[in-house]
């Protein structure tokens, strides 16, 4: 902008001086003389031409001065015009720069673009190498772990295939021993209301004996029946006894019935089983599911006292609604065999009636009469096998979460007894009967349930118990179901019985546990009139004669008798049986396809009590008889 200023203000000057020559020039022509006259002779300068030289001499200077002005200006103009052109170069320049830089701007973008485009493509040339390097390996390994599961099926398959089902086998091989303070003449299994008192001959020997009966073989067969899911189960021992089964040189035991039944189940939760099978009362530990049965932590086949349970034909039927790992709820009922056990009826009793009777020879009952505390052989009112009116009806529900499993029912009974209306003499013990049969049938039953808490993974806390009249079949003492009321009728006896259970898992090999259990039989007793005497009958009668639980023996009583039904004078039947148990697993070696080799040993203290009678004043609680005592075991289970 400043070459241009100066400019036009030179070029005005220009203009004005032209303009003042040109007058000057024009006066100067007129006055002028002609060039190429002579010069006249010198004469003296008039003001005039002095004057007039001194203009023209200025002139001649303002005009050196315009050349010298039009000369730098002619410099500055080809200095501005070379600016300008400069100017319009740089301009140029910085436009073509200006373009340049936005094409290397766009090059760039398109470079970065590109870049990050090949980028993308190497990242995700990358993760496909990558993917298809993890695809590898992970198909390395499904392929690794397939030929090993096709290799551990073909060796070490967990189930036969045959047909379409699967068969699987189960089972252990045992060897186990007891060792009691006070004989039992029992096995491994302990008959927890024969424990003898001193007075007989078994309280003052120990025993010890080993046994392989309770080894035991099983077989699961499963098959999927598209909409029906169906299973069979079959298990066994040898913990039978037939009439000539002994240990004396080949220890020749019967094999025996367990468990066998059948199963039907649907998707929806609905499940029907049949056969025998442990009884619905027994503790589950899932829902009312068959196989779930928590048995106490014992190596005695007759477990523990306080625990509920029989092991009976039944069917059961059962629905569940959710599933064991985020709650469930599970309700069934069975209709299951029922029987009439150490019936127990003591004092002056009429003796015309029956509710059964020995097995017959000709068919499948064992031949057999069981005789029950404080009743005399012969009676004929002590039988084995009930003619029972219907068979026991139970019904349970439980609850379940992974921490907790709950349970609670209830069992209905019935017990029929055929008899001769019975009417007291005039003389103890003397009876008038009638001439026409009769037949009565008493209700009994109770309640029951189970509640199993896992506080932490290692340790696992239980209670179960089971109370009611007649119910003393289920509890695991077979303390007596009912006694005779004095018209001959039965009427059950009110049982209790309980087991409390602390079972830990310290380590993946070492188990321990310990139990406490208890059975409780209620005193039943009548008065009846003869004359003018009054005596009691039923069940516990303070009468009874108990002067001789304490008493040395008197002599060696007959081979079978004397001891485990209590000794002689010691009448008085069961109040309360209790045992403490302890006892740890090791397992030694555990391996789903080799098997499981594993050392078992408890310790139990056992303590009966009877009703107190005569004699008994001392120990107003009733005279007491204790049984410590060991098992052991090692078993070998099969994978």
């Amino acid at each position: 902008m400043k070459p241009n200023r100066t400019m036009s203000t030179a070029l005005v000057v220009m203009m004005l001086l032209g303009a003042q020559l040109q007058v000057s020039a024009q006066t100067t022509d007129s006055t002028a003389p002609q060039q190429n006259a002579k010069p006249a002779k010198h004469h003296k300068e008039t003001p005039e031409e002095i004057e007039l030289r001194q203009m023209r001499e200025a002139l001649r200077a303002q005009q050196q001065q315009i050349n010298v002005l039009q000369q730098q200006l002619q410099v500055k103009s080809g200095a501005a015009a070379t600016a300008q052109q400069a100017a319009a170069s740089a301009q140029q320049t910085a436009a073509d720069a200006q373009t340049q830089a936005a094409a290397a701007a766009a090059s760039a973008q398109q470079a970065k673009k590109a870049a990050e485009e090949s980028s993308a493509k190497v990242s995700a040339v990358s993760g496909s190498v990558a993917q298809i390097q993890s695809s590898q390996a992970s198909l390395n390994q499904t392929v690794m772990l397939t030929d090993r599961q096709l290799r551990e099926e073909t060796e070490s398959p967990t189930a036969v295939h045959y047909k379409g089902v699967d068969i699987t086998p189960g089972g252990f091989a045992a060897f186990e021993g007891v060792w009691r303070q006070h004989s039992t003449n029992s096995d491994i299994n302990t008959p927890f209301n024969g424990v003898p008192f001193p007075g007989a001959n078994e309280g003052h020997v120990s025993e010890m004996n080993f046994s392989g009966r309770q080894s035991r073989l099983s077989m699961l067969v499963t098959g999927d029946a598209g909409s029906y899911k169906l299973a069979g189960y079959y298990e066994m021992d040898w913990l039978g006894t037939g009439t000539s089964s002994n240990n004396n040189q080949s220890n020749s035991y019967v094999l025996r019935q367990r468990q066998i039944w059948g199963q039907g189940a649907l998707p929806n939760g609905f499940t029907v089983t049949g056969g025998q099978m442990w009884s619905l009362t027994t503790e589950d530990r899932k829902g009312t599911d068959a196989r779930t049965e928590i048995q106490p932590e014992t190596i005695d086949p007759q477990y523990l006292v306080g625990y509920t349970w029989t092991r009976q034909p039944e069917i059961r039927v059962q629905q569940r609604w959710g599933n064991y790992d985020s709650g469930a709820f599970s309700i069934a009922a069975s209709v299951a065999q029922a029987q009439i056990t150490n019936f127990t009826a003591a004092g002056d009793i009429p003796t015309q009636f029956f509710f059964g009777g020995v097995g017959n020879s000709g068919g499948l009952y064992n031949a057999a009469q069981s005789i029950g505390a404080g009743n005399t052989a012969g009676t004929g009112a002590i039988t084995t096998y009930a003619n029972n009116l219907a068979p026991d009806f139970i019904v349970k529900a439980a609850y379940d979460q992974p921490w907790i499993h709950f349970e609670f029912g209830g069992i209905a009974r019935f017990m029929r007894n055929e008899f001769f209306a019975a009417t007291p003499g005039t003389t103890v013990n003397t009876y008038t009967y009638g001439t026409t049969l009769q037949s009565n049938t008493a209700t009994a039953g109770g309640v029951f349930g189970a509640i199993r808490i896992y506080p932490t993974r290692k340790w696992e806390v239980g209670v179960q118990g089971m109370g009611g009249p007649g119910v003393g079949r289920y509890g695991s003492s077979q303390l007596a179901d009912a006694t005779l009321r004095p018209n001959e009728t039965l009427e059950p006896i009110r049982n209790y019985h309980g087991m409390f259970s602390l079972v830990g898992h310290p380590t993946r090999k070492l188990e321990v546990f310990t139990y406490y259990g208890g059975e409780y039989d209620q005193r039943t007793v009548y008065p009846v009139t003869f004359g003018t005497t009054t005596e009691l009958i039923g069940y516990g009668p303070q009468t009874l004669n108990d002067t001789g639980c304490y008493n040395l023996p008197s002599g060696i009583a007959t081979a079978g008798a004397g001891g485990t039904s209590g000794a002689s004078n010691c009448a008085s039947p069961t109040r309360y049986i209790q045992e403490a148990m302890g006892g740890f697993i090791y397992r030694v070696f555990d391996s789903a396809t080799k098997g499981r080799l594993q050392y078992w040993v408890t310790y139990s203290y056992i303590q009966r009590n009877l009703w107190s009678g005569i004699g008994s004043a001392t120990t107003p609680t009733g005279p007491r008889a204790t049984e410590p005592m060991i098992h052991v075991s090692m078993r070998y289970y099969i994978p």
